[in-house]
C-alpha cells in the first residue's frame, strides 16, 4: 500500500541518517513532501538533489529555537503547510555519572534532548491549526522506561521528560484535533550508540557488522532495524492513527518487557564496541 502521506507536509529533524533516513525514505515513498531538518548539512543537501521538489533541507542545530522556526518556515513556503512534526533527532549527550556529571554537561543535554522536543512542539502549533489537525511524533528512549535504566543518567532523564512533554501536549493541543504521541525505541545499532564510545555520527551507519550482541538486548531474538521505528512512525503520521494520541509506544522487541543478557549498560557498550573493534579490522 503506498500513498498513505499524499498530500501531507512533514518535518523530521534528524532525517539524513540512522532511524531518521528511514522514515525520510518511507515518507517519500507514500507521497509525503518532507523539509529535513539536520545539522549535517552535506546529507542533507545531496538528499535535496535526490528528491528534487519532493524534500527541502534547512541545516538545524535542533537547540536553536530559530533554526526549529526556520524549518517550519521552509516547510510553509515551499508545500504550503505542515501537517506532521517528527522530532527524530537527538544525540547521548553528556554520559557522565550522576557524581562525575557538570551543570554545563547537563545543560547541554537537557537542550539537546528536552528543549529541542519543547520547540518543535511550539512551533509545529500555529500551522497546524491552520490546517485544522496535525501530527506530532516525538522519540524517546526505552532508557526512559526500563527497570534499572539502560542509559546515561542526563540522557535517561531527559528522555523521561520527552515522554511527559508528549502526554501535556496530547491533552492540550487535543481540542486543536492535534495528536501528540512519542515513540520509544530499544536497542538499535545506530549512530547514537556510538556516543557511548565518542564516535561519530557516521559511525552509526556502519554498526551492523556484529547484530548477535543486539539481537540478544530483548525478548524478541532479532537486531533491531531503523526501518522498524520508520513504520511506526509512518502509522503515527497517517490518517490510520487519527484517534490515537498522548500515546507512548514501545518499538522494542520487548526490551523494556525483560532485559536480557546484553541489556544492561556495560551489554550495550559491549556490543558498540564490539562493532566498532569489527569495523576497525574491516
Amino acid at each position: 500500500m503506498a500513498g498513505r502521506l499524499d498530500g501531507k507536509v512533514a518535518i523530521i529533524t534528524g532525517g539524513v541518517s540512522g532511524m531518521g533516513l528511514a522514515a525520510t525514505e518511507l515518507f517519500i515513498k507514500e507521497g509525503a513532501k518532507l523539509v529535513i531538518a539536520d545539522i549535517q548539512a552535506e546529507k542533507g543537501l545531496a538528499l535535496e538533489q535526490r528528491f528534487p521538489g519532493q524534500l527541502r533541507f534547512s541545516r538545524c542545530d535542533i537547540r536553536s529555537e530559530e533554526d526549529i522556526a526556520a524549518a517550519v518556515a521552509l516547510a510553509v513556503d515551499s508545500f504550503g503547510g505542515l501537517d506532521v512534526m517528527y522530532h527524530n533527532a537527538g544525540a547521548v549527550g553528556d554520559n557522565s555519572s550522576i557524581e562525575d556529571m557538570s551543570t554545563a554537561g547537563w545543560d547541554d543535554t537537557q537542550n539537546l534532548l528536552l528543549r529541542s522536543t519543547m520547540l518543535t512542539i511550539k512551533h509545529a502549533i500555529n500551522p497546524m491549526k491552520k490546517r485544522g489537525k496535525g501530527s506530532i511524533i516525538l522519540t524517546s528512549s526505552a532508557a526512559a522506561v526500563a527497570l534499572g535504566g539502560s542509559g546515561p543518567f542526563a540522557y535517561t532523564v531527559a528522555k523521561a521528560g520527552v515522554i511527559s512533554a508528549g502526554r501535556y501536549a496530547a491533552f492540550a493541543l487535543g481540542q486543536h484535533s492535534i495528536r501528540v504521541n512519542i515513540i520509544v525505541p530499544g536497542a538499535f545499532p545506530t549512530s547514537i550508540w556510538s556516543g557511548h564510545i565518542g564516535g561519530d555520527a557516521d559511525m552509526g551507519d556502519r554498526l551492523g557488522l556484529d547484530l548477535g550482541r543486539f539481537a540478544r538486548m530483548q525478548v524478541l531474538p532479532q537486531a533491531g532495524d531503523p526501518r522498524n521505528i520508520a513504520d511506526a512512525a509512518l502509522f503515527l503520521a497517517s490518517e490510520a492513527s487519527d484517534f490515537i494520541t498522548g500515546v507512548a509506544l514501545p518499538v522494542d522487541g520487548g526490551l523494556t518487557l525483560h532485559r536480557g543478557p546484553e541489556a544492561s549498560a556495560s551489554g550495550q557498550l559491549g556490543a558498540v564496541n564490539a562493532a566498532a573493534e569489527q569495523l576497525e579490522r574491516a
